[in-house]
């Protein structure tokens, strides 16, 4: 068995396989508010909110951006191709899904 944990500021890949990887997103600027949005063009990308407080930023082709906040133990799946972003309180925690391919190759950001 392997342990892993994270406690700094921001995101972290904390394991990683052929298929898919897990991260643990905490506390930093850039997820302080919705400033910069980004999607990912191959895959969805899943939210889980562990502690703390934290609302998912969508925003649709006409640019309307919808916000919920994160209940813990939920599941929020992120499909493909949607524009998203995370804010966190300082205590959260995030476990983000996605897959492994997932990189700065195949990831569109924009500034709002």
């Amino acid at each position: 068995m392997e342990k892993y944990t994270y406690n700094g500021e921001d995101f972290k890949v904390v394991i990683s396989n052929d298929n898919w990887k897990l991260g643990l997103l905490r506390y930093s600027e850039r997820f302080s508010c919705a400033c910069v949005f980004e999607r990912h063009l191959k895959t969805d990308e899943a939210f889980i909110l562990l502690y703390g407080d934290a609302i998912l930023y969508i925003k649709d082709e006409n640019g309307v951006v919808e916000e919920t906040k994160m209940e813990p133990s939920t599941v929020y799946n992120v499909l493909k191709g949607e524009w998203h972003h995370i804010v966190v309180s300082k205590d959260a925690t995030v476990l983000v899904v996605e897959n492994s391919d997932t990189s700065k190759e195949n990831t569109e950001k924009v500034i709002i």
